[in-house]
């Protein structure tokens, strides 16, 4: 029979020995965090259909893929509705970036290569613009094109909310990732292409990015160097030698390109690595001013989410440094 004293401390020893499995559980159970308010502020791309909508019959679809830390991970396939999701600074710096995620041509990771890289843009400043393409498989009439009709009209509607928006219209930035680093890649050395008839004031103005930032992307559409699911989805499964040639930003690079900075990591299974390398050594071929930086660690689709402990951890602030250097 417990007395007082006994009852009392087994009950204390008992709460210890709870309360230490509980701090266990807790130490062994990674911590999961609310993921941030979805932006609000959304312009639509066109102002009506896009271009060559006429028998494009696909259903857009937002798929949550999911992450073990419960941030938001979407992809949108088939994508109708193009758009630019706003995100803006507290404290203007006058920039902007408009940016371009990634997915293969099949598909834009929306919230990994999107919300996120503009969410830490925006706290230094830039007004950011998260672009919604569409995507080429999708029986669009312009095919290849319609992600650069796109993006030759994100970069001309962003210029044509300057002054509302607290940006300059000479500092526009374009960052692209992995099949977003070829549509920003191929607006960088295409931007007077035309892709598209005019449809209102904003087409009057340019699509020439003031500065182009390619993050792991995909460049070359030549066998070897070029991942091959972006390939098929732009060009199908046997692309001539003139659409890998015409294709390939590499390729068109001209001494009218704005500034690049490109990122990659040498350890990158996905995209070879020699895609930044070609683009780099094009751009110096024409006395471009870029910047390459390889880091040893860090895969591919790193963006902002699977950085920190590795080398890539260095790109953003680096970006930033170019960005001021070159004044976006």
């Amino acid at each position: 029979m417990l007395n007082r004293r006994g009852t009392l401390a087994s009950l204390t020893g008992g709460l210890l020995a709870s309360a230490v499995a509980g701090a266990a559980q807790a130490k062994a159970k990674p911590k999961t965090q609310a993921p941030p308010m979805d932006p609000t502020e959304i312009l639509s791309l066109w102002p009506g259909d896009p271009p060559g909508a006429s028998g494009v019959t696909v259903v857009e679809t937002i798929i949550e893929r999911g992450d073990p830390k419960g941030l938001r991970d979407r992809a949108v396939t088939h994508t109708r509705k193009p758009t630019l999701t706003v995100i803006r600074p507290a404290k203007p710096n006058g920039a902007a970036v408009i940016l371009m995620p990634g997915g293969g041509y099949e598909r834009v990771v929306t919230d990994k290569e999107g919300f996120e890289t503009a969410r830490w843009l925006a706290d230094h400043g830039y007004t950011c613009f998260v672009l919604l393409y569409r995507l080429p498989g999708d029986g669009w009439g312009a095919g290849p094109d319609a992600p650069l009709q796109d993006a030759q009209r994100a970069v001309r509607l962003a210029r044509s909310r300057a002054a509302a928006m607290r940006f300059d219209p000479a500092r526009v930035a374009i960052m692209g990732f992995s099949a977003g680093g070829h549509l920003a890649a191929s607006l960088t050395t295409r931007f007077d292409a035309k892709v598209y008839d005019p449809v209102d004031a904003a087409d009057d103005l340019s699509a020439r990015p003031d500065l182009s930032c390619l993050m792991y992307a995909v460049v070359s559409m030549a066998d070897g160097p070029a991942h091959g699911g972006s390939r098929k989805q732009l060009l199908g499964p046997s692309p001539t030698p003139e659409q890998i040639a015409l294709y390939s930003p590499d390729q068109t690079v001209t001494d009218r390109v704005p500034p690049v900075f490109l990122v990659h990591a040498a350890d990158d299974k996905t995209v070879p690595v020699a895609n930044s390398l070609m683009m780099f050594t094009a751009l110096k071929a024409k006395a471009v001013p870029a910047e390459l930086h390889v880091f040893e660690e860090g895969g591919h689709g790193f963006g902002m989410r699977s950085i920190t402990g590795k080398p890539v951890a260095a790109w953003p602030a680096l970006f930033a440094t170019f960005a001021k250097r070159h004044g976006v």
